[in-house]
């Protein structure tokens, strides 16, 4: 199994990987965090320069 996925079992929250984005199937409903082991972080800009030209690449949408 990857690092990257979430099994379907309960979420385990990972308190390393904070979370606020609800409409993730990897987020934990009860608390603000992340239920992987690890996200792969990537961005859509050639040469980012502010927070919002990154990208949570491991968001699946509920």
């Amino acid at each position: 199994m990857s690092d990257h996925t979430n099994s379907g079992c309960a979420c385990t929250p990972n308190r390393a990987i904070k979370c606020e984005v609800t409409s993730c199937a990897n987020h934990c409903q009860s608390q603000s965090y992340c239920g992987l082991n690890a996200i792969q972080v990537g961005t859509h800009e050639v040469n980012p320069t502010m927070d919002q030209c990154t990208d949570c690449q491991s968001f699946r949408k509920k």
